[in-house]
């Protein structure tokens, strides 16, 4: 099945005269899911890669894209990346980011953009590796020592990065309980991706998506809240609306926003299937383009 998928990828990857693509790496939930794996994507402007998030695999998601001829996500290439919030199945990756691609070679820190504890967050991963680092830099490996280096952003909402190829505004959203999380808006010459990170329904980011190209958004049916689905279900549909954007919400927001494509990740739609799912969209009002992401796809 991988196969067939990076031969699709290597197809998609010549058609076309776009400098943005959107590849994404991950499109799965906390669940480990073998076909999805933890949240992450990629958008590739010009021969570089901007990831938004790292979960769990990430790294070796970016291997198989670069494998099926995006070259710049061969590891040691990826140098940004945008995290949303800091729930642990968006930045279990995090770690694998940082020092497996310096122990294949990258020579450059990485550049980390993400909400407050990032800072925190690094300063504890790299002490809890510090005896690998040790051994990796003084030992008969002679690691570079620059390459495991994190140089950490702790954003606020607005502008957070500008550089030749994309500028990137970080929009706030509302994810239950957290206090700090971000969709990003990417704008490049020729495209603007929208993410919407883990969200209830949010004006800021329906304002921020309006006429996007892409607007890659999370999503659960109507199912997956019902009381029956969680011991002491009752509060599991207030959790749900509070941390999560069902489908008829979304489309009731991608009906005003207007996306050329609204592309679900993070699909929470265990108990139904993909065509209840995509019925529910076009109830909310939404009669766009519609696709359910999937691991390895490039846009």
């Amino acid at each position: 099945m991988l196969s067939m998928l990076l031969t699709a990828i290597a197809a998609q990857s010549v058609v076309g005269t776009s400098h943005t693509t959107l590849v994404l790496l991950g499109t799965g939930t906390p669940r480990p899911d073998p076909e999805r794996f933890g949240p992450a994507a990629a958008v590739v402007v010009n021969g570089e890669a901007y990831l938004v998030d790292c979960g769990p695999g990430v790294v070796r998601r970016a291997s198989s894209a670069r494998a099926a001829g995006v070259d710049a996500l061969a590891p040691i290439k990826v140098k940004h990346v945008f995290i949303t919030h800091l729930h642990s199945d968006h930045t279990l990756g995090y770690p694998d980011l940082i020092l497996s691609p310096w122990v294949v070679g990258r020579k450059e820190p990485l550049e980390a953009f993400g909400p407050k504890g990032l800072a925190t967050m690094t300063s504890h991963l790299l002490s809890a590796f510090s005896e690998d680092i040790e051994l990796r830099t003084r030992g008969l490996e002679r690691g570079n020592m620059t390459g495991y280096k994190v140089n950490v952003h702790e954003i606020q909402s607005g502008l957070i990065f500008k550089d030749k190829n994309v500028t990137v505004t970080a929009i706030p959203v509302k994810h239950g309980a957290w206090k700090h999380a971000f969709g990003y808006k990417f704008e490049t010459a020729d495209r603007v991706i929208v993410f919407s990170g883990d969200t209830a329904p949010s004006t800021e980011l329906e304002s921020a998506a309006k006429n996007a190209d892409i607007l890659v958004h999370e999503v659960y049916a109507s199912a997956e809240a019902a009381p029956e689905n969680r011991p002491g279900g009752e509060e599991w549909p207030v959790y749900m609306r509070a941390y999560h954007t069902s489908a008829e919400e979304l489309g009731a927001m991608a009906s005003r926003c207007k996306p050329k494509l609204l592309l679900l990740v993070h699909v929470l739609n265990r108990r139904g299937t993909d065509k209840v799912l995509l019925e529910e969209i076009v109830k909310g009002g939404f009669n766009g383009k519609t696709e359910i992401g999937t691991d390895l796809a490039i846009y």
